[in-house]
């Protein structure tokens, strides 16, 4: 086994400048690896990707480093690696194989399973434009699909559908301006391909989750003017996209896959690292056999220098050269495990991302589980990182869909409002005093699994045409279909969806902690029961922009929901507040019955209570003093709260309520003490003057 990875050997010296260097006479490329016991570069005319023009092999210069300087090697020029070494268990050198160069900054493809290398010209005018670095408790994330959302937007020329250039066009800035987004979060740009299984069935890889290199943005997001010009036109058409959302005060986060690539299980492709030196790139047993901890056929092994480095590398090319603002690390959990394939948080890698003077200002997001043993560790990572909240997503989806539907069958509730409570107060049980409520990122949806339409239109998965014969994709959605599956005409089913959808949005976007929209969900969006997308590439999964009017309903809804938490800083703490001592910037919480009474421990623990006021009080350090109350009813029959005596509060201001189809400018006052209406399942935000 490799020696296991140190702080001090991930930054070792020896890792500098891997991959192509450019000077005046050329170029200079660096490879690592371990067992190698020769490497070659090839380089490839400019047009047939076939026929090698020149090959020159690379010297060894100590701790597995590997250098040529070759005078040729210039922005535009396509190559790759022989590499030959030593054969047995976990080693599958193969100098006949061309590969991707690790650190290579650019790829073009001839075919499936044949790419080559091809360096770019880093060179660009940012025009003085900088990162926005919206403040944490201002955020509010967007996940989107490049393709997926400018796909059919009317208002982006055809030429610029489905591309970077598409997503950086006014149209789409404008709708994630009104909108009230300050952070579009994409679906993996690396440059990825298809698996060989899914091309076999007529599909593909739609969203990305399939590595080729960690260096080279995905050419078939850019245009085809780009695409013609090259790598290094692809390159500069995503870094416009990013000064022009940057200039517009919008900030881009990458979803990065660095726990496996798409070579697979062992049998499968070798584009790169197997070929290089498969026994110290993906965690194995000392027979060869792969640890899988991914579900993806290979793991990459973050216990080596070598590996942990690329990855340290990669993020840093991203946030300095292409000015990306923050990562989301898919199945962050792999990265994190040691020599031993075991979970630590204090892995050198992990300390690493979170301390690195480059990207210690960037906003860094874990998946915070994998598939391997011991897996699951929402809450687990440490100081610098955030993490997708799924205990979040969970409790929010029972208490509005699944205990409802119980409601329905049993007459009788299932749970209370204790877990809805603790997920708006921020997660504290979660992350703790020092990390805070901004360590989670909130979600009701994701890329993965339901929509929020579908959500409230399906109680079971519809995967049929995943080619899985429906048993790929979560069976446990916590979904509720409103008495139809599916697609239905009755009104009193439709009308119960809208008010779900409302009232799950409407969480979300008045919890405290970070949240999280999935594109297309302002607006209903469906994939027709399908929670596994993954491999349509079709109107199935693009975003359609022709809105019926319930539709442009929610849109509004969302957006006056976005514009009330920037104006509100009681929604957003910074802190968990301390009932000893005043804490900036947190919110004092105080919750009440609907009788306008305190809540007690007999009415926190009755699952029959499904009323609930929560009291929000900023403690002011940079905005000023600001209370809210946000009142919950979690039955569908009609109620009233009394409503509570709030400090020096002599009346509440109505702000929102999930009940209106369309939101209204809501002025009615109220004083302490006054009753309050509630129709159904509702949500109904106040402030406290």
């Amino acid at each position: 086994m490799p020696d296991s990875i140190s702080p001090a050997g991930l930054h070792d010296s020896r890792f500098a400048d891997l991959g192509v260097t450019i000077r005046d006479d050329g170029g200079t490329i660096r490879v690592w690896s371990e067992r190698a016991t020769t490497i070659d570069v090839v380089l490839f005319d400019d047009h047939d990707l076939d026929w090698a023009v020149d090959e020159r092999p690379l010297s060894p210069v100590g701790g597995g480093i590997w250098e040529a300087h070759v005078e040729t090697l210039r922005p535009g020029v396509r190559y790759a690696l022989r590499v030959d070494g030593p054969h047995g268990p976990g080693d599958v050198f193969n100098p006949e194989t061309l590969l991707l160069d690790p650190y290579g900054r650019g790829v073009v493809s001839g075919a499936p399973g044949d790419h080559r290398s091809v360096v770019v010209d880093p060179a660009f005018d940012w025009g003085g434009i900088r990162k926005p670095r919206i403040p944490r408790d201002r955020t509010v994330i967007y996940e989107a699909h490049v393709k997926g959302l400018t796909k059919r937007h009317p208002d982006i020329p055809p030429a610029l559908h489905g591309t970077y250039a598409g997503l950086g066009h006014p149209a789409m800035i404008d709708h994630l301006q009104a909108l009230g987004v300050t952070s579009v979060e994409l679906l993996p740009i690396h440059a990825f391909e298809s698996e060989p299984r899914l091309l076999a069935l007529g599909l593909a890889n739609y969203w990305g989750y399939n590595t080729l290199g960690f260096f080279a943005p995905h050419a078939a997001y850019a245009t085809q003017d780009a695409r013609r010009g090259g790598p290094t036109a692809v390159l500069k058409e995503l870094k416009r996209t990013v000064r022009a959302l940057h200039a517009a005060g919008i900030e881009v986060i990458l979803d990065v896959v660095y726990n496996h690539t798409a070579e697979l299980e062992l049998g499968g492709p070798r584009s790169s690292f197997r070929g290089i030196d498969n026994r110290a790139y993906y965690r194995q047993r000392d027979d060869g056999a792969y640890i899988d901890v991914t579900g993806c056929g290979n793991a990459v092994d973050t216990s080596t220098d070598a590996a942990a480095r690329l990855i340290l590398d990669s993020l840093r090319y991203w946030s300095e050269d292409v000015q990306i603002d923050g990562f989301r690390f898919d199945l962050a959990v792999t990265l994190g495990r040691d020599g031993e394939h075991v979970f630590d948080p204090e892995h050198p890698l992990l300390r690493a991302v979170a301390e690195d003077p480059v990207l210690r200002d960037d906003k860094i997001i874990a998946e915070p589980w994998d598939i391997g043993l011991g897996g699951w560790h929402t809450g687990g990572f440490g100081d610098g990182w955030q993490e997708w909240n799924d205990r979040y997503r969970d409790g929010i989806r029972n208490f509005w869909l699944s205990d409802i539907d119980y409601l329905r069958r049993a007459g009788t509730s299932p749970a209370g409002v204790g877990g809805l409570a603790t997920h708006l107060a921020g997660s504290a049980p979660l992350f703790g005093a020092e990390r805070g409520p901004l360590a989670g990122v909130n979600f009701i949806t994701a890329h993965d699994g339901f929509t929020l339409r579908d959500l409230v239109s399906y109680d079971v998965k519809h995967n049929d045409a995943n080619g899985e014969q429906g048993r790929d994709g979560a069976d446990t959605n916590r979904s509720f279909n409103h008495g139809a599956e599916g697609e239905t005409s009755l009104e009193n089913i439709l009308t119960a969806r809208r008010r779900t959808m409302r009232n799950l949005v409407g969480t979300l976007l008045l919890s405290a902690g970070v949240p999280m929209l999935t594109a297309g969900d302002e607006m209903g969006r469906t994939q027709l029961g399908n929670n596994n997308a993954y491999c349509h590439d079709s109107a199935l999964t693009w975003v359609d922009w022709q809105l019926a009017d319930w539709q442009v309903d929610l849109l509004a809804h969302v957006r006056t929901l976005t514009r009330l938490r920037a104006e509100n800083p009681a929604l957003r703490p910074v802190r968990y507040a301390d009932p000893e001592d005043e804490i900036p910037e947190a919110s004092v919480m105080h919750w009440f019955d609907a009788e306008g009474q305190p809540m007690t421990q007999s009415t926190w623990t009755d699952p029959e209570q499904r009323t609930l006021q929560y009291v929000a009080t900023s403690t002011p350090a940079h905005e000023p003093h600001n209370c809210i109350l946000l009142v919950i009813h979690g039955r569908e029959a009609d109620s009233e709260v009394v409503l509570p005596s709030v400090g020096t509060a002599t009346s509440f201001v109505s702000l929102w309520s999930s009940a209106d189809e369309h939101p209204r400018a809501r002025h009615e006052r109220f004083a302490p003490g006054e009753r309050l209406a509630l129709s159904g399942p509702t949500l109904h935000l106040l402030r406290a003057e």
